[in-house]
Formats: structure tokens, sequence, C-alpha cells
């Protein structure tokens, strides 16, 4: 694995979340697992509200879709 401060700061992350779920690290996985998923709703909900101009199309926008402006 290469050194230097990305690996450091990485490290130090993972040692972090560990700390934080009492030293088990199968619970801070599943943690982790449970923000994931979370964030990648935020994402999804985030991707649904932006416009298809705004994205120059890099996002297929359901044209069914209910804006918080209609």
């Amino acid at each position: 694995m290469a050194s230097g401060p990305a690996n450091f700061e990485l490290e130090n992350a993972a040692d972090q979340a560990i700390a934080a779920c009492g030293g088990d690290a199968r619970e801070a996985l599943k943690a982790l697992i449970v923000a994931n998923g979370f964030l990648e709703a935020q994402v999804e909900e985030l991707r649904a509200s932006i416009s298809a101009g705004y994205s120059r199309g890099r996002f297929d926008v359901p044209r069914d879709r209910k804006d918080w402006y209609d």
C-alpha cells in the first residue's frame, strides 16, 4: 500500500471509525455500510431534482417527476 499523507488520513479515519464502535471492526463496517446507503439515497434524491439543462444531460431525468416548484 502507498504511504504518505493520503494513506495516513485513511488509516486515521479507519481507526476513528473502529474506536467509535467500541473497538469492534465488524460493527464499524456495518455502520459505514449504513452511512453509505444513506448517502447514496441522498445522491439519488439530489440527482432527481437537477434540471436536464443544468446537468447538461449527464443524468437521466424522468419526465413524470414531481418538482418542488410545480
